[in-house]
């Protein structure tokens, strides 16, 4: 299973909090920088899980952790500032000096606003997956496909919109803005449409140009994310379960807003099961249900590959155990 897997070059995998996703992605990236590939694993996790399980410090730059495996933990609180100064820089090259103040405070507001540390995560997760065929062969990202990678492929929809409607806005403002000068014989002193017409010498067109191939090109950097999610030859998205009725039902909604997108998911991961000659009325108890929950995901799962990684006697931590996990995933 896992050889098949590595053949991608994008691997996403998910599941619900708490099953083992960050471990099995860990040990697939792992096992593909032992088969000789260059790997390249990404978690999106607050809680920087990853450098616990190497045992080692992860930063939000591509670190080396074993041969051919590097490892970031990106940081959405610090994308989010780097993403609100980038945004600033560009905002004040397009607008008089007088605004800069008030460009600082809407856009450190904003910064804290619903959605804005996603939407900078969002468009880092876009950019390493640009990675992931040039600078590595295989990019493995431990992230929830219910949550950041439907939101990608719905992406280059809403910023067309967005976009839109920013443009017809301005084109308004500039009518309002010939109007008003037509009326009063001039400029309109202090008003806001004579400050953005006098940023940096440059005619409204030059900026209207220069705003529109803006958004295009952050439009096109979701745009070729998304096509490449939707290649079935080049991405593979790797579901993580436990034999809980939670996580079963998790697992099934994401996988049916996958599909909604015509995404695929490649193989279902059934973790901790517990191994059969663990003794004991307690665990017998434990088996039997389990039996029943392992039924239901091979009924819901029925056209996938899948694979069941018993539940381990000690915690997974280091490359050694790593490396058994990845054993037990390529059968």
């Amino acid at each position: 299973m896992l050889q098949e897997l590595l053949a991608h070059h994008l691997v996403f995998v998910g599941g619900k909090g708490g099953v083992g996703k960050t471990t099995v992605a860990a040990a697939v990236a792992l096992a593909g920088a032992d088969s000789g590939r260059r790997c390249l694993l990404v978690s999106t996790d607050p809680a920087h899980s990853l450098g616990d399980i190497f045992e080692r410090e992860v930063g939000p730059r591509p670190r080396l952790l074993e041969p051919g495996l590097w490892g970031l933990e990106i940081d959405p609180e610090a994308e989010a500032g780097r993403h609100i100064g980038a945004v600033k820089t560009q905002m004040k090259s397009l607008v008089h000096p007088r605004l800069y103040d008030e460009i600082d405070r809407q856009l450190d507001l904003a910064r804290y606003a619903p959605g804005a540390v996603e939407a900078a995560l969002l468009e880092r997760i876009a950019a390493l997956m640009g990675e992931a065929g040039a600078g590595y062969d295989v990019v493995v990202f431990d992230t929830a496909p219910s949550g950041h990678t439907v939101r990608l492929l719905s992406l280059p929809e809403v910023m067309g919109a967005w976009m839109d409607g920013l443009l017809r806005q301005r084109e308004r403002a500039g009518r309002l803005s010939s109007a008003l000068k037509h009326l009063g014989g001039g400029q309109v002193e202090g008003d806001d449409l004579s400050l953005i017409d006098a940023a940096r010498d440059q005619p409204p067109d030059s900026r209207d140009a220069q705003i529109h191939d803006r958004l295009q090109a952050r439009r096109r950097t979701f745009l070729v994310a998304r096509e490449r999610l939707v290649e079935a030859d080049t991405t593979s998205f790797l579901l993580v379960v436990n034999t809980d009725k939670l996580s079963i039902l998790e697992s099934r909604r994401v996988a049916a807003l996958l599909d909604r997108f015509d995404v695929g998911v490649w193989g279902v991961v059934v973790n901790r099961v517990l191994p059969e000659d663990a003794e004991g009325a307690f665990l017998s108890a434990r088996r039997a249900q389990e039996r029943v929950y392992r039924t239901e995901i091979d009924h819901a799962f029925a056209d996938l590959p899948r694979v069941a990684v018993p539940l381990l006697d000690s915690d997974v931590r280091g490359v050694a155990a790593l490396r058994r996990i990845g054993t037990l995933l390529d059968r």
